[in-house]
């Protein structure tokens, strides 16, 4: 399933994310040289409607044109057919970002197995760390995702935006494989389609390829540091509304207003009709759903204060995904 290449396609710079598969032929690992060997490691398209990392990656490769990078370059181009459609991924698929060491539920599958020889040709080569480019669908200012509390990966998450999320919850995802071996963390890029947010992710891809070291002094100040307290999911057996629409569950369509917004018990996200429409699952895998939630009179409403982040109003990212994550504010890193 992998494809291997040492050098980029002909085209590839200049390539739309939809026209990837025919290019590659499915996802693909591309290992280009630097003047320092130890690899930085980029994945991009983990979700075919998540192109922020192509177009970061086109700019920092069209900068070094002609001369050397400064660093090795491993770049995992992704879920390639999905973003030949536009979509997530394919209903056929498990999620690309779910299948990587440590997954639960993808055990066995052709991608899990590309993931993993992904992972073990990354540590083999020593990699400097391990950056994940993602969009989200909902507003979100930009942030990094880690599963470690250690300097070198805070300095990595700091370099890129003020915000970090500290989780361990979700199995199989890309940082959470590479956790305790090399530093590592997802760039959420703020909303797919916008060439200022791919300028952004390409500068601190060309910072992290120019550094010497991480876990020195950072710039830019203390981090606001958030922990996720669990991924909230619409129940499989509830109906689902945005718009309106009788259901079992009416979110309100703008519900992506709170995302990083510190939020009072009582706050009402949407109608229910059903005594418990979600759950949350935390980092032990416990459902906590009703020690955040309530229904109350038809509402259902936070019975805890809490910040939200990737709430979506998007029905199928949150069939395919999530609702959203619930966090809580931890001292400044």
């Amino acid at each position: 399933m992998l494809k291997r290449r040492d050098t980029l396609p002909e085209g590839f710079l200049e390539a739309r994310a939809g026209e990837l598969a025919a290019m590659l032929g499915g996802p693909t690992l591309i290992e280009l040289p630097g003047e320092r060997a130890a690899p930085l490691f980029v994945s991009i398209l983990m979700h075919g409607n998540e192109d922020v990392g192509l177009g970061a990656i086109q700019r920092v490769l069209r900068a070094y044109d002609g001369r050397s990078l400064p660093r090795a370059l491993m770049l995992m181009v992704g879920n390639v057919s999905a973003a030949a459609q536009g979509v997530r991924r394919l209903d056929h698929q498990p999620d690309f970002n779910r299948v990587w060491p440590g997954t639960l539920d993808h055990v066995g599958t052709v991608e899990a197995a590309m993931m993993a020889e992904i992972h073990e040709r990354v540590l083999a080569r020593g990699a400097f760390a391990a950056i994940d480019l993602h969009n989200n669908t909902g507003r979100n200012p930009f942030y990094s995702v880690i599963c470690e509390h250690r300097p070198e990966v805070l300095e990595l998450a700091a370099r890129f935006a003020r915000r970090a999320v500290l989780f361990r919850g979700v199995p199989g995802t890309q940082t959470a494989s590479f956790a305790g071996h090399i530093p590592a963390m997802t760039a959420e890029c703020g909303k797919p389609g916008s060439p200022a947010h791919e300028e952004a992710a390409a500068r601190f891809v060309a910072d992290v390829l120019e550094s010497e070291t991480l876990g020195g002094d950072r710039e830019g100040g203390a981090l606001d540091l958030y922990h996720t307290l669990g991924v909230v999911r619409v129940r499989e057996d509830v109906s689902l509304s945005f718009a309106g629409e009788a259901a079992d569950l009416s979110l309100a369509p703008d519900i992506d207003r709170l995302n990083f917004v510190e939020t009072a018990a009582g706050e009402a996200f949407g109608r229910a009709s059903h005594p418990m429409p979600l759950t949350m699952i935390d980092e032990a895998g416990r459902d906590v759903a009703e020690e955040f939630f309530a229904v109350e009179q038809g509402e259902l409403r936070l019975a805890r204060p809490v910040t939200p982040a990737m709430l979506t109003g998007d029905p199928q990212i949150v069939r395919q995904d999530c609702l959203g994550y619930l966090m809580e504010r931890l001292a400044p890193a």
